[in-house]
């Protein structure tokens, strides 16, 4: 086998899509698990799940991603996003193992109408940004062969994404309310998931930024998603900013562009493709 590798929270909408594209390559022996196989927050669990399975690249897709449910439940948010990507961290370290962190546009502050890159300071507001904030430290500061992937708006499988929700919104023929002043790039788990898996043979190692290229409002993309399914885009209601101010989690893919191994397609293509393939 060229690599064993271990997907976590592998059920997730970006999960799901890694290990349909790992299992494609039979050179790939692929594990994967949720939380029903192994709890990542148990490092007991870990260390024998890992003894098992002796894998040389651990990508973790496992998090508590809802920022409402996040806010009302801060323990459970840092135990996953936290204390979970540690347990991984320092078991791949010790298998001399590559570690591939999954993590989010939500680390900036959304204050900066600019992109981010990576060589900016991140400056979370919430406590799902602070939870992957500090699950992206333990990674780096245990396991050298790390990988920390941000991206932003991932829509996907399942039904726990903003795309899922807008679908649903129109089949009932209800107008919603989006906010016209959050700004960020859509990116499908698809797409991200082949990136994910371009790196696997890689030797690259840092942080990256992997979202799609181009910027939109909510309202706007809200409105793209509804012409792309032909429904009236006037479902989507426009919600204006309390304060007038806009925030932005837009980030700029630097280091892709520095590197050239591997090229982010422009959001409007994605979702056209997203839609067309699934």
């Amino acid at each position: 086998m060229k690599n064993s590798i271990w997907i976590t929270g592998a059920s997730g909408q970006l999960g799901t899509e890694i290990v349909k594209l790992l299992k494609a390559n039979t050179e790939n022996r692929v594990v994967a698990t949720d939380i029903s196989d192994v709890d990542i927050t148990d490092s007991l669990q870990v260390e024998r799940a890992a003894d098992l399975y002796r894998p040389t690249v651990i990508i973790n897709c496992a998090s508590i991603s809802n920022i409402a449910y996040c806010e009302d439940h801060m323990v459970e948010a840092f135990k996953v996003n936290a204390l979970g990507a540690r347990n991984l961290a320092n078991i791949s370290r010790k298998l001399n193992a590559k570690i591939i962190q999954l993590s989010t546009d939500d680390v900036f502050s959304c204050s900066s109408v600019s992109a981010m890159t990576e060589f900016d300071t991140p400056n979370p507001v919430t406590v799902y940004g602070k939870s992957k904030l500090a699950g992206e430290n333990y990674v780096r500061e245990l396991n050298p062969k790390h990988l920390i992937v941000r991206s932003s708006w991932v829509y996907g499988a399942g039904d726990k994404h903003f795309f899922a929700f807008v679908e649903e919104m129109a089949k009932k023929g209800e107008p919603f309310t989006v906010p016209s002043y959050k700004v960020s790039s859509p990116t499908s788990s698809s797409t991200l998931a082949d990136f994910i898996c371009s790196l696997v043979d890689k030797s690259e190692y840092g942080i990256i930024h992997a979202s799609c290229e181009g910027s939109c409002t909510r309202l706007e993309f809200a409105r793209a998603i509804l012409e792309g399914l032909s429904y009236d885009t006037n479902l989507a209601v426009e919600e204006t900013s309390p304060d007038g101010q806009v925030k932005s989690t837009l980030l700029e893919n630097l280091m892709l562009k520095m590197t050239e191994i591997y090229e982010m397609p422009d959001w409007q293509t994605d979702l056209k493709d997203y839609i067309a393939n699934r």
